[in-house]
């Protein structure tokens, strides 16, 4: 499975690998174990100009933000427009901690719980 797909079909939970949807808008995390090698933010269709952000929700709150307020990047591919932002994290996390994406123009807010 490319990222792509794992960011267009998304699952969660995730063990430090997976993603999730919420509407248009999707969170993929690429990693081993308990590491986070880089999350994906993805906000399906075009939306030049939007911008994106990770962060780290941990019993319910949020902790910090993993990748501060990014532009995407418009793509498409498969006859699917998107727009797409990446950050590389390098960080291990608390089994239970949860992931999650926004977009500055959205409400959704996908998230993927990392477990062991």
């Amino acid at each position: 499975m490319t990222a792509m797909t794992l960011l267009l079909v998304g699952t969660a939970p995730a063990y430090a690998s997976g993603g999730a949807d919420k509407g248009p808008v999707s969170v993929g995390v690429i990693g081993d174990g308990l590491k986070v090698k880089e999350v994906r933010a993805l906000l399906k269709g075009w939306h030049p100009g939007a911008r994106a952000e990770v962060f780290l929700l941990r019993n319910g709150k949020r902790i910090q933000t993993l990748g501060s307020w990014k532009a995407t990047e418009s793509l498409e591919a498969g006859g699917h427009k998107f727009e797409l932002a990446t950050w590389r994290v390098g960080k291990s996390f608390r089994h239970g901690d949860r992931i999650c994406s926004m977009f500055d123009h959205r409400g959704e807010r996908p998230c993927v719980t990392i477990k062991r």
